[in-house]
C-alpha cells in the first residue's frame, strides 16, 4: 500500500521540498495536493485549514501530521533515513517538532489566503 502524502502545492517552500523528495523516492509514495481537493479532505477527515496548516501522511491507515509525517517520509527514502534515525530519538524529536511548528505556522499565515479562495 502506498504512503499518501498530503501537501500544499501552492506553497513555494512546500512544493520545492516535496519535489525534492519525489526525485529521491520510489513509487511507494502517492503525492497529493490538497488545494481544490475534496477527496483529500474526506480521506484525512481534516478541514482545509488543518491540511494547509501541516503536512499529513497516511500509512497503513494511520494518519500522521507535522513532524511525525516527516519522520515517515524520511524513513522510506534511503537518502534521508539517517534523519529518521536521528529525529526518532525523543529529545531530538522535541526540537524537530518545535521547529516544524514555528515554520509551519508562518507558512500557514503566508498561505492563509487560500482558505478564502476555497470557501
Amino acid at each position: 500500500m502506498k504512503i499518501k502524502v498530503f501537501y500544499n502545492k501552492s506553497c513555494k517552500l512546500c512544493k520545492t521540498e516535496i519535489n525534492h523528495y519525489k526525485k529521491h523516492s520510489d513509487n511507494s509514495f502517492l503525492w497529493i495536493d490538497i488545494i481544490d481537493n475534496d477527496h483529500a479532505i474526506k480521506t484525512t477527515s481534516k478541514s482545509l485549514k488543518q491540511l494547509i496548516r501541516r503536512i499529513h501522511v497516511i500509512k497503513d491507515g494511520q494518519l500522521l501530521e507535522g513532524a511525525s509525517a516527516f519522520l515517515e517520509i524520511w524513513k522510506n527514502i534511503p537518502k534521508y533515513r539517517f534523519l529518521y534515525y536521528l529525529f526518532r530519538i525523543k529529545f531530538c524529536f522535541f526540537f524537530l517538532h518545535l521547529l516544524y511548528e514555528i515554520v509551519a505556522y508562518f507558512l500557514f499565515l503566508k498561505n492563509k489566503n487560500l482558505l478564502n479562495k476555497n470557501e
